[in-house]
């Protein structure tokens, strides 16, 4: 298999806070959505592989080039949209294209103005007069109007309303019908991610707890409503995830390992996170 970004125990240690050996390896031509809670490590993470911040152990490599030693010769190749706009707040659209044809070889002048028309983003308007949902779609088209390979994206859809988050999603659908294109994407809106996503990896407190195909997950992990007697009689060793309430046991489980006749609800991604994260803090 062939991988558009391999970290391999990537590691960043803060006074109080630390990315413990992190492993994730996208593979060509999927989304990969990356999930956690605020300060598990997400936009560190993102940091790290732009190289924005400097790591103190571990390889990460980007279209099989190193991030430190060839990060210059690869960024044609890579769409980055950060959850704050990098775009200097005193300029407008035009002078946004501007700068960017000179930055990019391949920057495609009319697929950006293209961009900005069907996103609805003025181009006369000063970035500082931008709601923070406009400066996102502005990054978007930014990141969508060169020869982008991988997209790597921290909260990407934040701040957007729902038809125009639909509308990114879309875009985003669009741009991976390439098999040699990939997004990297992390994003509070779960429910988007489970739209999209071929994969999904979990940080939490630093640490990789899963890095799986979305579809496995959706199919190995249920939701157990029992009793407290009944839960009693659950191997303990399927169950990933317990809450308790006045009407009994809510428990995520591996359900193909449950033996007994019992009521199991679907779990979706976000029910997976939250109980993963109620174990762990347990």
């Amino acid at each position: 298999m062939e991988y558009s970004l391999k970290l391999e125990n990537v590691t960043k240690e803060y006074k109080d806070f630390k990315l413990d050996h992190v492993n994730i390896s996208l593979p060509k031509g999927v989304i990969m959505g990356f999930i956690g809670e605020n300060g598990a490590g997400k936009s560190t993470t993102i940091k790290l592989i732009m190289d924005l911040i400097k790591r103190d152990e571990g390889t990460i490599t980007i279209l099989d080039r190193d991030n430190k030693s060839d990060l210059k010769s690869v960024k044609e190749n890579i769409g980055i949209v950060m959850d704050e706009s990098c775009f200097p707040e005193n300029l407008n659209a035009i002078e946004i294209n501007r700068i960017m044809k000179k930055i990019y070889r391949t920057w495609n002048e009319s697929r950006f103005y293209g961009l900005l028309e069907k996103l609805s983003i003025s181009r006369d308007k000063f970035i500082k007069e931008y709601s923070r949902g406009m400066k996102m779609k502005l990054s978007i088209a930014a990141a969508l109007s060169h020869d982008s390979r991988i997209l790597i994206m921290d909260e990407a859809t934040s701040g957007l309303d729902p038809i125009v988050r639909e509308e990114i999603l879309d875009m985003f659908m669009d741009f991976i019908q390439n098999e040699n294109h990939s997004i990297f994407i992390s994003s509070h809106i779960i429910s988007d991610l489970e739209k999209i996503c071929d994969y999904i990896t979990f940080i939490h407190k630093g640490k990789i707890i899963f890095s799986e195909a979305k579809d496995d997950l959706l199919d190995d992990y249920g939701i157990l409503k029992c009793s407290e007697d009944e839960f009693k009689k659950i191997d303990s060793q399927i169950v990933k995830g317990v809450r308790r309430n006045k009407f009994g046991i809510e428990a995520l489980i591996l359900k193909n390992e449950l033996r007994g006749n019992y009521v199991v609800d679907k779990a979706n991604i976000e029910d997976i996170m939250i109980f993963h994260i109620k174990e762990q803090v347990q």
